[in-house]
Parts: structure tokens; C-alpha cells; sequence
């Protein structure tokens, strides 16, 4: 008896008793497609948060006062008490590092108003005053126009390059390229735009404005009055020269910071360092329990599928007992029926898995329809919910199958 035989004949048992089989497949389907949705709904959002959190590029980190990622109270109060970071320990970064291209210096202030004519955005808008090295370093291109330029930051120029979303929102319908807006209440020159750059969580990469931070010191000063008047810190932004030299750069950066920060060889760093990198590891730590959740949830119901199918197929054992005596009787041999039986709990497992990948698929990317994320399809996990149903059904369809195997064929063909 080849495969293909044995296979027909597993289809056929399972046709002949649907509903059974139906009942039997659902304990599948809610394993799998739990298992397969969580995992489906975790690389949907990982992979948009990938996205985002790339925005520095990969050969680029940043030096900042502030900590970055989750933390406690406690933890923020401390870092808050942190020296600030300053222009600065931008320029020595960029004098003295030899694995360093590009360094550049960003101060963010937020809640500020804009004006155009008859347009008005009301305390909804982002500053950063920055240097030349903004775009490149966070990954954010001109559209249209220029970037500011290492002239505009050395005289202070009034000029401003405007986010996607300002741009529309100012000029809907004309060309904001050498046009005159107020920014509290101060004129700047447009001298660009910024490419859009959406972010799916809300990020605000499209409703900001660029100007040069010597301008920004001179307008709005260094000390931050949403920070309790303390001194305005600057986020130093730093591309290594290639992936190779990255973690020397890390270092070298750290060594100078501590250095000009007067650290001893036991004291903590009082700034943060952060790559794109180690945003996305963090991340996936923090996902980490989560995945390893679903995964225990999924496999215990996957456990009680596969006792369900173990007693089904006893049951069917059962009720096929005369069938089983004419087989032996006409020259099946054990091993025919066992691997008949076997099979028909690997193929009703594997039609539960089927089904139950492709309910988890659709459950996962409800979370990208209803959030605008992109769909994924994570294969790997749709494999490795086969393979599992697959071992459900060789494990807990081996006691039945061997049961019928073991059947006599005179008793089999008297049993009623």
C-alpha cells in the first residue's frame, strides 16, 4: 500500500464522519491560529517599529542627556539631574573621534506657533534648531529647496526648512520656497522642504520645523522653560564612517564624553548613548514574554486538540473494527493499519493547522488594517504551527492506531 493510498483513505474516514472531524479540528484551529495570530500581531507591529525606530540609520547613534526607552520614576528624576549635553561636546566629538563622518547638534523645543497670510498653526508645532548633518543623520531628505548650511548656523541666518505636513498645511497651493512665515511672532526666509515621512504610531516626523540652532539659541535661549528654566541639553547626533568601525566609534565617543565630563574610572556615565539598534533590541526583549506566552498558551491547547484526537480515533477504532478484520483478512499486514490510522491523525491535525494558519494570518493583520501598519506573514511561524500539528497527530494518534493494529482478524469480523 503506497502513500497516495493511504492518504485517500485518511481523507475519505474523515469525510465520512464531518461533523466528528469538525468538532475534532476546532481544539486544532484555536491552538494554532492563537499561537500564529499573537506571533503574526507582534511581527506586524515589530516590523513598522523597526521602521521607526531606524530613523537614525545604521551607522548612526545619538549622545544625549535624557534616557531612552522605558523607565522608572526614580531613574528619570536621577537623569534629570544630569549635566546637560552641549554644543560643545558636539564639536570636540567631531575634532577628536577618527571614526566618526558626520556630527551634528539638535535642540527640540516644543508647542511653538506658526503663520503664513491667513494660516494659522496654533501651539501644535515642533522647532529643532540643528546643524547641517540633521538630514543625513536622521535619515530625513529634502523634497524640495536645500537644508540649512554650516553658513547659516555661523551667522545666525533667519531661514527655516519646513516638515511635510507644515508645508501642506501653510502653502496648500502655492510654493513656500522664498516665502516669508512667522514662527512666534519672528520671520524666517523657507528655504525648503523636508520629505513626508509618516509615522504609523503618530510620531510627529512631518510636523516640525528646521532652523539653524545658533538662531535658536538666539531667540529662545538655553534655558528651557518647560524644564523648570534648567539649561537646554543638545542631542548629538553621529555617524560612524561604516558599519566596521561603529562599536570603535561607540567607544571612542564614550571615552571622550567621559573625559570632558571629568568621570572617574568608577562612576556611572551621567548621558545616554543609543543606536537604532539598540532601540530595536530593546524592543524585542519587551516582546520577548509575550511571544513566549502565546507560544505556552498555544501549545497546551494544541495538548488538549491532541487528546481530543486521540479519543476519536479510538472511538473510530471502534466503530471500524469489522473493516479492520477484512483488511487482515484480504493481507493487510500490521504495519498497513497502523500507518493507516497513524496517518489519518496526522492529516486531521494538519488540516486543523491549515486552517488554523490562515485564521491566525487574517486575526494578526487585523492590527495593521485597523492601525495602518504593513501586512506580514510571518512563514517561519506558520511552519513551525505544521510542524507541531504534526507531532500532535504521530503522538496522539500512535496508541489508537496501534489498538487497531493489534486487532485479531476472526474476532474483528464477528465483532458487531
Amino acid at each position: 500500500m503506497n502513500i497516495s493510498e493511504v492518504f485517500r483513505m485518511a481523507i475519505t474516514a474523515i469525510w465520512a464522519h464531518k461533523l466528528r472531524s469538525f468538532l475534532t479540528l476546532v481544539g486544532i484551529i484555536a491552538g494554532v491560529s492563537s499561537i500564529i495570530g499573537v506571533m503574526t500581531g507582534i511581527s506586524v507591529i515589530q516590523g513598522t517599529m523597526e521602521r521607526e525606530m531606524s530613523v537614525l540609520g545604521s551607522t548612526v547613534f545619538q549622545v544625549q542627556k535624557w534616557l531612552n526607552g522605558p523607565s522608572t520614576r526614580a531613574e528619570r528624576i536621577k537623569a534629570s539631574k544630569r549635566r546637560p549635553t552641549t554644543v560643545a561636546h558636539a564639536d570636540a566629538i567631531r575634532q577628536n573621534v577618527s571614526t566618526v563622518s558626520l556630527v551634528g547638534a539638535e535642540i527640540w523645543s516644543f508647542g511653538h506657533r506658526a503663520r503664513y497670510r491667513d494660516k494659522l498653526i496654533d501651539g501644535n508645532l515642533t522647532i529643532c534648531g540643528g546643524t547641517p548633518e540633521y538630514g543625513p543623520n536622521n535619515t530625513h531628505n529634502i523634497e524640495y529647496g536645500r537644508t540649512i548650511s554650516y553658513e547659516d548656523v555661523n551667522v545666525g541666518r533667519s531661514v527655516v526648512v519646513l516638515g511635510y505636513a507644515i508645508a501642506k498645511e501653510l502653502f496648500p497651493w502655492t510654493d513656500p520656497i522664498n516665502k516669508q512665515v512667522k514662527i512666534d511672532g519672528h520671520k524666517y526666509n523657507v528655504i525648503g522642504v523636508f520629505e513626508e515621512k509618516k509615522s504609523a504610531f503618530g510620531g510627529g516626523y512631518d510636523n516640525y520645523t528646521l532652523v539653524p540652532i545658533t538662531l535658536f539659541q538666539k531667540i529662545y535661549g538655553m534655558k528651557d522653560p518647560n524644564n523648570g528654566g534648567n539649561m537646554r541639553s543638545v542631542n548629538i547626533t553621529v555617524r560612524a564612517k561604516s558599519p566596521e568601525v561603529m562599536q570603535d566609534a561607540l567607544a571612542e565617543t564614550r571615552a571622550l564624553m567621559r573625559r570632558m565630563r571629568g568621570l572617574q574610572a568608577n562612576e556611572e556615565d551621567d548621558f545616554t548613548i543609543f543606536s537604532s539598534e539598540s532601540n530595536i533590541k530593546q524592543f524585542n526583549n519587551m516582546t520577548a514574554g509575550v511571544k513566549q506566552g502565546a507560544f505556552v498558551i498555544g501549545i497546551i491547547a494544541l495538548i488538549v486538540a491532541g487528546i481530543g484526537i486521540m479519543n476519536i480515533m479510538l472511538v473510530s477504532v471502534t466503530e471500524r473494527t469489522k473493516e479492520i478484520g477484512v483488511r487482515k483478512a484480504l493481507g493487510a499486514k500490521r504495519n498497513n493499519i497502523l500507518l493507516q490510522f497513524l496517518f489519518e491523525a496526522i492529516v486531521l491535525s494538519n488540516i486543523g493547522g491549515v486552517i488554523g494558519v490562515g485564521i491566525g494570518f487574517i486575526l494578526g493583520n487585523i492590527v495593521s488594517i485597523v492601525f495602518g501598519f504593513d501586512v506580514n506573514i510571518p512563514l517561519d511561524w506558520a511552519f513551525i504551527g505544521l510542524a507541531f500539528c504534526t507531532a500532535v497527530g504521530l503522538i496522539f494518534g500512535m496508541w489508537p492506531a496501534h489498538k487497531a493494529s493489534l486487532l485479531i482478524p476472526v474476532d474483528s469480523l464477528r465483532y458487531e
